[in-house]
């Protein structure tokens, strides 16, 4: 009798290391084919995305680089079943002087292109972008000062494409506000914060530059999760107080 119970417990334990394996392969395609999560440390794409969003990123919009698999293996160059991303797309992207780090903006220009701030205003191929002014931003402050809360410019900018989103505008003054004119080489793309001065992105070449297609992981599909900036995620008692509920299974654009 204690033989049988033995032997019981031994394929029970069998079978629940089974489905724990099942299950690990199945989040393993899962992360590497079609979703993977991120989440928002700095304050660069608001006032689309907040400190504190959570968001999954869809790995098949622009097909597979070696930077879709985990850890990141140099095991083949390029993409397999590339799709270029559009203008407007938002995208994750390993930064390319440091593959190590994730960056999350928006494609503003694609191989070809002429891109120029002038004034504040964003130039594709020497035509201004279309802006039109918003009522301000009143939140969680953007510009990196030490309020909890803040009043900002804000406009609705519309690409070539048709592709139209808010910007956020510290200063009339700040120090990107006008530049060179940047072309961006082929298999390259030109990525810009929606925080636009306080965004590290393509216009600071030393930094960030221009991105190559190789580099990018996926399109920012939706949020998931978004907690307060400032909060833990994983501080589940405090959620019915810090929980952006407003902000959950939203679309990001």
């Amino acid at each position: 009798m204690s033989a049988t119970t033995g032997t019981k417990s031994e394929s029970g334990f069998g079978e629940t290391i089974r489905v724990v394996i099942h299950a690990l392969l199945i989040a393993l395609v899962i992360r590497t084919f079609l979703f993977q999560p991120f989440n928002i440390p700095s304050g660069s794409m608001k006032a689309t995305l907040l400190v504190g969003d959570y968001l999954f990123v869809s790995k098949y919009s622009y097909g597979y680089s070696h930077y879709s698999i985990p850890f990141s293996p140099n095991l083949f160059s390029g993409r397999i079943f590339g799709s270029e991303p559009n203008r407007g797309d938002i995208v994750v992207f390993r930064l390319p002087r440091d593959d190590s780090t994730d960056y999350i903006k928006r494609v503003v220009g694609l191989p070809g292109d002429r891109i120029e701030v002038r004034h504040g205003m964003l130039y594709i191929n020497d035509e201004p972008v279309k802006r039109e002014r918003l009522s301000d931003y009143v939140g969680e402050d953007p510009c990196g000062s030490a309020d909890a809360t803040s009043r900002v410019k804000r406009w609705k900018e519309t690409l070539p494409n048709g592709v139209s989103y808010d910007t956020l505008d510290c200063t009339d003054n700040s120090y990107m506000d006008n530049t060179n004119v940047y072309t961006v080489p082929p298999g390259n793309f030109f990525m810009m914060g929606d925080n636009r001065d306080n965004s590290t992105d393509s216009r600071f070449l030393s930094q960030v530059g221009y991105v190559p297609f190789e580099n990018i992981i996926g399109r920012a599909q939706m949020i998931f999760f978004s907690v307060a900036e400032g909060e833990q995620a994983w501080m589940f008692w405090r959620w019915p107080f810090t929980v952006r509920w407003h902000r959950l299974f939203s679309i990001v654009r």
